[in-house]
């Protein structure tokens, strides 16, 4: 079945020094980007990422030190990844939980402005794991009935992906599925936004999950002591649990939305203070004008007392005041 798209999907896949978002690094990307009209074009691309591999990573994935050593860094490559991407949605296998986080990461590092905004999310894993609950080996031998022989090689398994949600849609048509409320519905459908909300069915915020969005679309904490309650909520009562996630050991791209909603939250705050103070002014007597001043024509003038004559002064009346004084 072919994909139905409004717009470009880039199914992509990460090679990496390990699983930790925050601290690992990214030794491999392929990029298979699939336009409306079905045109497909690949971009792999091999990474130094500035750090050893451990022997480990390199046993699971076979890309050793000496394989990145005369590669790019992400940062000499993450415009072109960006350019590359587009305004194309995003799918991949676990891609919700750890590539678009590890990539996000590697694209903050690298100071390139890559949004996420409007975007839409197709994690084939999800489908898979809540149709049938498999790994991608699996996956790809039950739906294409095929085997995976190169699997963990990116670029095999980002076109094992891709093929494997083309079969997908076929096996799950018309299938209807029920939610963990008996919510039925069909949900595997050939629409880009339908897939979106099916493999995106715990809303997270930060892709990392430390924050997802409730019923209401509010922003609520999702680990640790406040799971479950607002993020503003904690804000207003704890404003340093903002001080503490921002020092501490999370995912960049958890510390830039958890920084979205802090400065929301404080422009919330600042508008309220500014209208309280506002009612709290008293208001300034308006001036004297024509329209407003007191008509005073009705008023009568107090009465004042008569002023008494008074004539020269006589030396009879001097007289009378040293008998008076005994002057």
């Amino acid at each position: 079945m072919k994909l139905k798209l409004k717009r470009p999907l880039a199914f992509f896949d990460l090679e990496t020094t390990g699983v930790n978002v925050s601290k690992d690094r990214i030794v491999e990307i392929s990029i298979l980007k699939v336009s409306p009209g079905d045109d497909e074009a690949v971009k792999t691309l091999k990474i130094n990422p500035e750090i050893p591999i451990p022997l480990e990573s390199s046993m699971f994935h076979g890309i050793y030190d000496k394989d990145v050593q005369e590669a790019p860094t992400f940062k000499d490559v993450a415009q072109e990844i960006a350019d590359f991407i587009g305004d194309a949605d995003l799918a991949g296998y676990n891609s919700n939980k750890f590539d678009i986080p590890m990539l996000m990461e590697e694209f903050i590092r690298a100071d390139v402005d890559f949004s996420l905004e409007g975007r839409c999310f197709v994690d084939v894993q999800n489908i898979f794991h809540q149709m049938e609950q498999r790994t991608l080996k699996a996956a790809y031998r039950f739906y294409c009935g095929e085997r995976l022989d190169n699997a963990h090689s990116a670029e095999d398994d980002v076109k094992a992906t891709y093929e494997v949600l083309k079969s997908q849609l076929d096996r799950y048509q018309d299938m209807e599925w029920e939610d963990k409320l008996g919510k039925k519905s069909i949900p595997v459908v050939n629409d880009v936004e339908a897939l979106h909300r099916f493999t995106n069915l715990s809303r997270p915020v930060d892709f990392a999950g430390r924050m997802v969005f409730n019923e209401q679309e509010v922003e609520v904490f999702n680990f640790g002591k406040h799971k479950g309650r607002p993020v503003e909520e904690v804000f207003a009562v704890e404003p340093s649990y903002y001080s503490w996630m921002m020092q501490g050991d999370f995912p960049l791209y958890t510390k830039k939305c958890l920084d979205r909603v802090w400065q929301r939250f404080r422009a919330k705050q600042k508008e309220q203070r500014a209208a309280v103070q506002k009612t709290d002014t008293p208001q300034k007597a308006a001036p004297a004008t024509a329209q407003n001043k007191p008509d005073t024509r009705d008023f009568k003038r107090p009465q004042q007392s008569p002023k008494r004559k008074t004539g020269p002064i006589t030396d009879d009346m001097l007289k009378n005041l040293q008998e008076k004084f005994g002057k």
